[in-house]
């Protein structure tokens, strides 16, 4: 699998960009910003848009995805909890293919009802704003739910592997990516 991060917008958002090297299918996570640049970049890499992955429906991550969309015929892909415009709607813990890779939808509800994270070929854990590099997403917004978060955190992240890649959705933190078990 290949991730790269990429930054865009005006509140340190990520965008990450994953594609299968052998298919050359690729995902786009998050592209709410700067939809024109991102889409050249897939163009030269010469990838395939096959998905657009959304962590969550607030707009600063979603309010790219329809002009993604319509520029490439991608799907989007979310937890089935998303009230936003979904085409693939998946159950806490149900994996898609991109290509070859794997890529398991994690519902991690607490920053929004519909918060998920995504683990690409059991390497990365991309977070959103579940979890940020040092520091934990917000909860002090309508639908927030600390609770639904400790809950995420103690009972689904901190089954998963230490060695996973933390790719979160803000460049909030010391560094911009992290280890699990660092975190």
């Amino acid at each position: 699998a290949e991730v790269e991060q990429l930054k865009v917008g005006q509140m340190d958002n990520y965008v990450y960009l994953i594609s299968c090297p052998v298919s050359k299918l690729a995902a786009l996570v998050d592209p709410a910003y700067e939809v024109d640049r991102l889409l050249a970049h897939v163009e030269q890499k010469g990838l395939k848009l096959e998905y657009i992955l959304a962590t969550h429906g607030h707009p600063d991550h979603i309010g790219g995805n329809g002009k993604v969309k319509r520029a490439t015929g991608a799907k989007v892909v979310a937890h089935r909890s998303a009230r936003h415009e979904v085409d693939i709607s998946l159950a806490h813990e149900q994996s898609f293919q991109l290509g070859e890779l794997t890529i398991q939808c994690l519902h991690t509800p607490g920053h929004t009802p519909d918060g998920a994270c995504f683990i690409v070929d059991d390497k990365y854990l991309i977070t959103g704003d579940t979890l940020f590099v040092g520091e934990c997403g917000r909860t002090d917004l309508p639908g927030s739910d600390a609770r639904a978060l400790w809950h995420s955190f103690f009972k689904v992240l901190y089954e998963l592997p230490d060695e996973l890649v933390v790719l979160p959705g803000h460049d909030y933190g010391p560094a911009p990516t992290s280890t699990l078990g660092q975190e």
